[in-house]
């Protein structure tokens, strides 16, 4: 079934109300349509499967790449606000996913990595994972996604153009 699109509707007549966004070439609306309905898709699949929703994920897979590092730097990679994060990181210790360590260089900070039933659990998702972003792509030859990822990750680099900070 293929995806729906605002240009199988009728575009509305010109109002006095004044401009509106053309959403099939509107960049941020594109880019948060497809993260949002990723997003839900992918929390749906991974709790069935494997227990953890797409957010959980998403800081495990950081925690397998980057182990022992702060919240922090989860809230700066991932681009979630420090609740959200602080929150997610309890339920995932509680439930034996990460291990959480005061640093003994700083005890105002936390040093978080995965623990071995956490990193089991990483392990499962991230096949599924790949296999999703691989059906995702499979429409776009091999040179086409290195153009979008070259793309997509400029984009990223340009977020501080309208966030008002670096990005990265």
């Amino acid at each position: 079934m293929p995806a729906p699109s605002t240009r199988s509707r009728q575009k509305p007549a010109p109002t006095e109300a004044g401009p509106t966004l053309d959403l099939d070439r509107y960049v941020p609306a594109l880019i948060t349509f497809i993260a949002n309905k990723l997003s839900n898709s992918a929390t749906a699949f991974y709790q069935r499967q494997f227990g953890v929703n797409v957010t959980e994920w998403r800081i495990m897979s950081l925690l397998a790449i980057e182990p022992g590092i702060p919240a922090s730097r989860i809230c700066h990679v991932i681009g979630f606000d420090k609740g959200p994060v602080s929150r997610t990181l309890a339920g995932l210790e509680k439930r034996g996913l990460v291990s959480i360590r005061t640093d003994p260089n700083d005890g105002r900070t936390h040093s978080i990595s995965l623990s071995a039933k956490g990193r089991a659990t990483h392990d499962k998702v991230i096949v599924a994972a790949l296999d999703r972003e691989r059906r995702l792509l499979s429409c776009l030859s091999k040179d086409e996604r290195e153009v979008l990822i070259d793309l997509v990750r400029r984009l990223h680099e340009n977020l501080g153009a309208v966030t008002g900070g670096p990005e990265s």
